[in-house]
């Protein structure tokens, strides 16, 4: 049976999205929160959506025990095919709860621990987690021990010229930290949905012509110890 040009296209977008289904050495969707995407690997593209948040469509009971100050593998199925920016977020779980039933809702309780930049030069901007099946973060030293959603974010950017043009590839994974010294006070908490706008300079950008000559990430800046 042959297949139809129509069937062809959208084998090719399929393959050129990606889903980021487990950290470590876990299988996929053990302790991340299994995404809406988990067979189309299709993109969150309205910033003022509910999936904005983890994409989830089903959550898992399991929680993967960490070391603070650990760097943790978080893995891309197949890999990341289009250009754009990588963020990690972390939101606390509150005492009481688990990690593994918690809904932060539209509260602001996330913190930026990772952003990536781009390289620039006069052909064009080159990202560093461009083609890789998996990038690390790695957890600040100074958390408070307790279990933690660990957001991880790449934001394609290749089709980002107009509003709702970029592409978000996310997921959530369920950890429980350990060894940390408890003095993490991020100054600037945020919602998802809340934390960006369709508008931002770094999600509605045209990265091809002109070159841009510096790149601004969305969100807040990143919290350290």
């Amino acid at each position: 049976m042959k297949l139809t040009a129509v069937a062809l296209l959208a084998a090719a977008i399929a393959d050129a999205h990606y889903t980021f289904p487990s950290i470590s050495n876990t299988a996929d969707w053990q302790v991340v929160r299994q995404t809406k995407n988990y067979q189309s690997n299709g993109p969150v593209t309205d910033v003022g959506s509910s999936d904005i948040r983890c994409y989830q469509m089903k959550g898992t009971p399991n929680i993967f025990n960490v070391t603070a100050g650990q760097s943790i593998p978080y893995n891309a199925k197949a890999s990341i095919s289009h250009p754009g920016p990588m963020a990690f977020y972390i939101a606390k779980v509150p005492s009481g709860e688990s990690a593994a039933t918690w809904e932060p809702g539209t509260s602001a309780v996330w913190s930026k621990i990772y952003q990536d930049m781009p390289s620039i030069s006069a052909g064009g901007m080159s990202w560093p987690t461009q083609g890789a099946k998996s990038v690390s973060v790695t957890l600040p030293r100074c958390l408070r021990d307790g279990e933690y959603l660990l957001r991880a974010e790449h934001i394609a950017l290749h089709s980002a010229q107009s509003a709702g043009g970029a592409q978000f590839y996310l997921s959530c994974a369920q950890i429980s930290v350990s060894g940390g010294s408890g003095s993490y006070a991020p100054k600037n908490l945020v919602s998802f949905p809340g934390a960006y706008k369709a508008t931002d300079p770094g999600i509605m950008i045209n990265i091809y012509y002109p070159v841009p000559k510096s790149y601004t990430p969305p969100g807040p800046a990143v919290e350290t110890c």
